[in-house]
This record gives C-alpha cells, sequence and structure tokens, in this order.
C-alpha cells in the first residue's frame, strides 16, 4: 500500500474554539472567513500543528449567492471572501512553520462543498435537489467557486459531502475545464450501500473513476457515521483496487436537523477505534470531519504509525 495521508479534523468544528457557535449558520464557517479572519488562521494552526498533512479552505459553504443573501455581499466581495479561505489556510502554514522552525510538507485543498449546502435545508444529505437541477446549472454555479479557489493557489480541490451522481458527474466535468487540477470527490450517504441520493455508492464510484481518473486522487465518503465506511469501501476494493480511496467520517454522533444541534450517544466508540479496519483495507486517505478536531487528528496520526509498524514486523 503506498503512504497513508493524514487529512484534518474539521474546520468548522476547530473554529467553534474561537467564536462559539458554527453549525446553524446559513453560511456556516463559510461566514467567520469575512468576519474573523485572525480566528480562521488559528483555527488552521491548531490542525496544523496537530500534524495534518491536507489542509482545507473553510470555503465548503461559500458561494457567490450564498454572501450575497446573509451579507449582502456582492460578486466582487463573495469571490474575494473565497478566495481569502486559501489566503488563511497558507498564512496559517507560514505561521506555524516560522514560529517552529519546522518545514511542513502540507498541501492547500480548496473545499468545495454541495449546491444543497448553500439551501441550508440539509439537502446536501438527502440530494433532494437532484431532479430538480441540470448538470449544465450545477457547472455554472460552481464555476465561479472553482476559479477563485484556483486562481489564489489550493494545490488540490476536495469536492465533499456530494450527495447525487449528477452532481459529481458536474464537478467532475468543470474539473476538466482545468486540466493541470487534481481533486478528490467524497459523497454523503444514507446507509452501508448508498449515496444520499439513494444511488449505489460503488457504480457511482465507478462512474466517477471512469469519468475523472486522470485528475481525481481519491474517491470516498465524509460526513458519515464511521461504522459505515468498511461495508461502503468492500467491493470496490475488491474488485478495482486500483481506485485510491478517502474516508473522514463524523465523530458517530447524530445531527438533529429540527433541533440544529448535535445529539451525542454514550455508547459510541471513539472515530480512533475504527482506523485500524480502515488501513486494513487499503483506504490511503484518513481524517475527521464534523466534530472531530485537533486532539482527533493527533490520535489519527498515532493509529496510523501503530499500524505501519506492525506492518512492518509482519
Amino acid at each position: 500500500m503506498d503512504s497513508v495521508i493524514l487529512m484534518e479534523g474539521s474546520f468548522g468544528t476547530q473554529l467553534e474554539k474561537y467564536v462559539g457557535k458554527v453549525d446553524g449558520d446559513p453560511l456556516w464557517s463559510a461566514k467567520f472567513l469575512v468576519t474573523e479572519p485572525e480566528k480562521c488562521i488559528a483555527a488552521h494552526r491548531d490542525l496544523v500543528k496537530a500534524g495534518t498533512q491536507i489542509l482545507t479552505t473553510g470555503s465548503y459553504q461559500a458561494s457567490i449567492e450564498g454572501y450575497a443573501k446573509y451579507m449582502r455581499l456582492d460578486k466582487n466581495q463573495a469571490l474575494s471572501a473565497i478566495k481569502n479561505s486559501v489566503k488563511f489556510a497558507k498564512e496559517a502554514i507560514k505561521r506555524e512553520e516560522k514560529e517552529s522552525g519546522i518545514k511542513r510538507c502540507i498541501k492547500v485543498a480548496g473545499s468545495v462543498g454541495p449546491y444543497g449546502a448553500y439551501l441550508h435545508d440539509g439537502s446536501d444529505y438527502t440530494g433532494s435537489y437532484f431532479n430538480k437541477i441540470t448538470k449544465q446549472e450545477l457547472i455554472d454555479w460552481h464555476r465561479p467557486r472553482f476559479e477563485a479557489l484556483i486562481e489564489e493557489g489550493v494545490d488540490l480541490l476536495g469536492f465533499e459531502t456530494i450527495p447525487a451522481m449528477i452532481e459529481a458527474e458536474a464537478l467532475i466535468t468543470l474539473l476538466k475545464e482545468f486540466p493541470t487540477q487534481k481533486a478528490w470527490i467524497s459523497f454523503s450517504c444514507k446507509d452501508n450501500q448508498s449515496i444520499s441520493s439513494g444511488e449505489s455508492f460503488y457504480d457511482t464510484a465507478l462512474k466517477c473513476w471512469e469519468l475523472g481518473k486522470e485528475q481525481l486522487i481519491a474517491i470516498g465518503v465524509n460526513c458519515l457515521h464511521p461504522a459505515l465506511v468498511v461495508q461502503l469501501f468492500k467491493e470496490i476494493r475488491i474488485n478495482h483496487p486500483e481506485i485510491p480511496l478517502i474516508a473522514y467520517p463524523n465523530s458517530g454522533e447524530h445531527y438533529d436537523l429540527n433541533e440544529g444541534r448535535w445529539i451525542d450517544h454514550s455508547t459510541r466508540l471513539p472515530l480512533t477505534s475504527y482506523t485500524k479496519e480502515w488501513l486494513d483495507l487499503g483506504v490511503k486517505y484518513i481524517g475527521g470531519c464534523c466534530r472531530t478536531n485537533d486532539i482527533d487528528v493527533k490520535q489519527f496520526s498515532k493509529e496510523i504509525e501503530k499500524w505501519k509498524t506492525s506492518q512492518e514486523v509482519r
């Protein structure tokens, strides 16, 4: 297996350490790209210190339409905010390197959330809009976000929490307009077989790989319960071991859309308790999504090193 890449925890969760509650805001962490730049940099620095190898921008829920609707920003101001998400991540790395004297080999990934995140109705977890919008409309909606992130010099794009194949296809089609740009795509899933729209994860992953394998570094899942990962990935790993896999699930808590809060279950296992089986399955990119932070990144790092050591003594 190629080297395992340690991803970060949730930027939004880490940001709560500095700004208070982020969940429930229609712009989520993207609001604070405008109102709290230094706190955004501080949250990124925490994740750099923890050892992440991929630092993801806070642009998941950032869009021209969203900024216009909720903050009354014009197009240029919105694009500037999206570009700032890249600047803040890079600045965090720069400051941490200067203070620690340690050169960090970290890639900055521009977070591209789904259209449903802008709708702010939970449809990034249902895909309920997938038969109400065309592929071309999705391409046109995402294009300014792509351009802003790429112009500011991201190393990668992360297509995150994608709920339906039509949006995945739109994103990959748009990616081809930028032929030197690499990206990963990860899906939100409703169970251990299907993405949020009800489409087969296995079939969707294969279609995405065929469409974009020249530019995709990995295909996988995020923002789901960690116990679902292995079952979702098994068939791909058996039949298509050439496809690199990425997994960064939530903590295992449940988000109640009606109450707008996370509900903890005292019986849930620590997120890192799943790490070994993901590694045994050949998952290359591992990290956490909602309700995970720098502490989880440090624990992931320990589990990965422990696993590597066990492989060496075999």
